[in-house]
């Protein structure tokens, strides 16, 4: 599976230049924890997020450092601590150096990527640099939620049934007149006419052989190619060699 199957092609994302309050209710209004931040040339800048917004000086938050380490932060470092808490503009708070991935990068590429620096969404860009698309950890859960509704879905009497009819159509062996398959709690009842005891033998196989069958329940009959007998076994009956 490739990060293109996963991920979200609607992208919302913020500018530099969007004060901090519309960003706070874009993300809430749109229930996401992250934006991609956009350029004027359209090419992701940074990303800004939850984490980007926990220490506040509006919340009480923005605990200032002791002075131990103050000194050892040093000007610079406590200069962008303070636009950090302070800053009111998405292009002073973002976090800049952006993780991405390309869109046939594998799953677990950027999946260990997210797990790797602690992150939860990722841009996607193309070739050419642009956005298109992000992938985060709900995108995974949600393709994850896919695949096992599908499992459960493949093992359930009407998909058993359908596979089974899907596998009856293609073989050659099978004569015009209708087989009848009913499935009930994965045991599968044949009833219909069929050519020979290998047939019969073969259709057995068929069936056995689709996922979620547990019993086949066999109300055949078949006739017998040289002699033209019509044969019938009772269900409990299993066929010769």
């Amino acid at each position: 599976m490739q990060v293109a199957d996963v991920m979200t092609r609607q992208v919302i994302t913020a500018t530099q230049s969007m004060s901090l309050a519309e960003a706070v209710e874009l993300m809430l209004e749109r229930r996401i924890s992250g934006l991609p931040v956009m350029d004027a040339d359209g090419h992701v800048c940074g990303m800004i997020s939850e984490g980007d917004l926990l220490r506040r000086a509006e919340t009480g938050t923005a605990a200032e450092p002791g002075r131990w380490r103050a000194l050892l932060a040093g000007p610079e470092r406590l200069a962008r601590w303070y636009v950090q808490t302070h800053g009111r503009r998405v292009g002073e708070i973002m976090t800049r150096g952006v993780i991405w991935v390309p869109p046939s990068a594998p799953l677990i590429e950027a999946v260990g990527l997210m797990q790797q620096h602690e992150i939860k969404r990722l841009p996607v860009l193309g070739a050419d640099g642009r956005l298109v698309g992000i992938i985060s950890r709900a995108d995974v859960l949600r393709a994850l939620e896919q695949l096992l509704r599908e499992q459960v879905d493949e093992r359930s009497d009407d998909a058993i049934r359908r596979r089974i009819q899907v596998e009856l159509a293609g073989q050659s062996w099978l004569p015009p007149t209708d087989v009848s398959v009913t499935v009930q709690d994965g045991i599968v009842e044949l009833r219909g006419m069929v050519f020979g005891n290998l047939g019969r033998e073969a259709l057995h196989v068929l069936v056995e052989n689709v996922p979620g069958v547990r019993k086949v329940v066999d109300q055949l009959i078949w006739l017998e190619p040289y002699s033209g007998t019509v044969v019938a076994l009772k269900p409990d009956e299993q066929p010769s060699g």
